[in-house]
């Protein structure tokens, strides 16, 4: 199971100079939680180069209030080298290596390292819930099954 089947597609990005205060209104504006800072290589297609958190933003801006934040631009606050998916990689590795870094979303990525989507957290605990139901169902279709074997028998 690839992470490109799983992964969310609409992803709001911005360029890396973009201001801290802008890149916050972004997220206000659309609802979501990260922006991936990303150098566009035509008009359409794109190259993450980062990615910022609403968590960044409130431990890093709101909570320290720093004296320049007017100056600050968004891939100031990226904290260390992308960590990204090719959308060929595994769903459970791609897991693996979130955890392993300590990241709750990764950009996905094409062969040509062109950002294709994104994976969080949250969306693959929904496809792991989907597919622990889809087993529960399985196991419970077997049990009703023997019971009705066992009716036959009787």
């Amino acid at each position: 199971m690839s992470i490109g089947k799983y992964c969310n597609r609409d992803v709001v990005t911005a360029p890396p100079g973009i201001s801290v205060h802008a890149a916050a209104r972004m997220m206000s504006q659309y609802h979501v939680g990260d922006l991936v800072l990303a150098e566009h290589v035509d008009r359409e297609r794109c190259r993450p180069v980062g990615l910022i958190t609403d968590r960044d933003l409130a431990l890093r801006i709101v909570a320290r209030n720093p004296p320049d934040q007017d100056d600050l631009l968004a891939v100031d606050l990226v904290p260390r080298p992308l960590v990204i998916a090719n959308q060929n990689d595994d769903v459970f590795d791609v897991i693996l290596n979130m955890r392993r870094a300590n990241i709750r979303r990764i950009p996905v990525v094409d062969d040509f390292g062109l950002l294709v989507g994104i994976a969080t957290a949250d969306d693959l605990v929904g496809f792991l819930a989907d597919r622990l139901h889809e087993l529960s169902l399985l196991i419970r279709q077997q049990s009703l099954r023997e019971e009705d074997i066992r009716a036959e028998d009787v």
